[in-house]
């Protein structure tokens, strides 16, 4: 009985974690790369120079505040879906979590150094990159995760073909 209900848990917590690398690697990187992009405007990039020379205390606050902010906006967008303005609710969600992925994404490739200066901060991002690793392997030795790949492979051949005529 406990072995099963390990396989289920284990199963949920292995899913989730599929979930967060999904978001990171599909919209973190592109998020982040788009926020680099805005910040090539004069006004962003001497704001994004000077949070670079910030000190630790300060950049940790930099890297926080948005993320904490965005709080009360998706706690909104629950309410309106409560209220029955479910399209909306659901779009503020979206708009929130792309903006705010790509702004703390942002916020913490250019506050990253100073924010390595805190031994917690350091050791809760090592461990997080050591964990992430093990999710993907894990992920990627899924007999789904090898059909998915195979599918998508056979797919891209066919398209190519299709499209030389």
């Amino acid at each position: 009985m406990l072995r099963w209900l390990w396989r289920a848990v284990r199963s949920a917590l292995l899913a989730l974690a599929a979930a967060v690398l999904f978001i990171e690697e599909w919209g973190w990187r592109p998020l982040t790369a788009w926020a680099a992009r805005l910040a090539s405007w004069p006004p962003l990039a001497r704001l994004e120079a000077h949070i670079r020379t910030l000190t630790p205390r300060w950049a940790l606050a930099a890297f926080l505040v948005p993320a904490v902010a965005l709080f009360p906006v998706k706690l909104l967008a629950l309410w309106a879906i409560h209220a029955g303005q479910a399209a909306l609710g659901i779009a503020v969600i979206v708009a929130a979590k792309l903006l705010g992925t790509a702004l703390v994404g942002r916020l913490f490739i250019l506050t990253e150094p100073q924010l390595m200066q805190f031994a917690w901060f350091a050791a809760a991002l090592g461990w997080w990159r050591r964990t992430k690793e093990r999710v993907k392997a894990a992920v990627h030795a899924l007999p789904v995760w090898r059909q998915l790949r195979a599918a998508l492979r056979r797919w891209r051949l066919w398209w190519r073909r299709r499209a030389r005529g």
